[in-house]
């Protein structure tokens, strides 16, 4: 099969992936082999590409955001059957047994694994997932439109629970890409007010036309919450100056630039926090795909084929993409 392998993490301009054909995985007792439908393209990967991330696995697949379908299972394998669509995410491993796994907070698991890091993804024509990790998806949905659920929009939802905006509250967004215009249309459903704050023009257009109250360079008011998608440290103590008393502020990447200095009467005082956003559980993927059927999300997507995964890469490292970058493997 066709798949790409980070072969060389480096800026993208270095050529960090290679195009190679290799063997087909075989699914080992209690995980199947899916064939790959399409695969999101996330910020995620650019920096296991980049090297933002320490390598994990050498010469790894990148891709977790696989909507594909089941071809076969290993030994044990109950939930899914050949030739049904499934979803294939960022967490794919836990222990089961540690002090966080039992408080339902396996994403904080030391022994976690994830997709597209520590083993291969779906930047192939075919993935393995272990089957208790794998997502049922909801209907009404295209597969190029269910993929950027798969990440975009889950660590969108966990980052909504961390800001605990209130009911009815004021919510500023900052950076507005694949995972940014998903939770905006959650909070808006939720009743939430919701501020974007954007360099893009084509960004800006695209949050109000979702039903945004603003898109510029700040918001017009104080926000009750707010949540961070831009990977720039630069923009943490703006965004916390911008919170109303007893606000926080959720991060919502996995990498972040360095934080300058803070002060701590403007920006933490007045009981303001901050908070982090690590990957989710599979009980977030759940009701968050559940949500999604009821509410029938809009989601913009930018199509590329498999093999121009490494230009997709390209143009969203250069804040090219506006919405969320979609590989079709057929």
């Amino acid at each position: 099969m066709t798949a790409w392998r980070v072969t060389r993490p480096g800026p993208m301009a270095s050529r960090p992936l290679d195009r190679a054909r290799v063997p087909v995985p075989r699914p080992a007792a209690g995980e199947m082999l899916v064939r790959v439908l399409v695969c999101g393209v996330c910020r995620t990967d650019l920096h296991v590409a980049e090297g933002d991330l320490p390598v994990h696995r050498p010469g790894v697949t990148p891709g977790h955001e696989v909507v594909g379908e089941v071809v076969t299972a290993g030994e044990g394998v109950t939930a899914f059957a050949a030739g049904e669509r499934v979803g294939i995410a960022w967490l794919r491993a836990t222990c089961g047994r540690c002090r966080f796994c039992l408080r339902g907070r396996e994403n904080l698991c030391p022994e976690s694994r994830y997709t597209g890091w520590d083993a291969d993804g779906g930047y192939a024509e075919f993935a393995v997932v272990p089957a208790a990790y794998a997502l049922a998806l909801p209907d009404g949905y295209r597969d190029d439109e269910l993929a950027p659920l798969l990440c975009a929009g889950l660590i969108g939802y966990r980052a909504l629970a961390r800001a605990e905006v209130p009911d009815g509250g004021r919510l500023g967004i900052y950076g507005f890409g694949g995972s940014a215009h998903l939770t905006a249309q959650v909070a808006l459903a939720r009743g939430a007010t919701v501020h974007v704050v954007t360099r893009s023009a084509e960004a800006r257009e695209l949050a109000l036309a979702l039903g945004a109250a603003s898109a510029g360079d700040a918001a017009p008011e104080p926000l009750d919450a707010a949540i961070l998608f831009a990977p720039a440290g630069g923009l943490v103590p703006p965004a916390l100056a911008a919170l109303d008393r007893g606000g926080t502020l959720a991060i919502a990447g996995i990498h972040l630039s360095d934080v300058p200095a803070l002060d701590y009467q403007r920006h933490l005082f007045q009981e303001r926090q901050v908070r982090s956003v690590t990957a989710n559980t599979r009980a977030d993927a759940r009701e968050f795909l559940a949500f999604a059927g009821e509410h029938r999300l809009s989601v913009s997507t930018v199509p590329y084929a498999l093999g121009e995964a490494d230009r997709a890469l390209t143009d969203l490292a250069a804040d090219r993409v506006t919405g969320a970058a979609v590989l079709h493997a057929r």
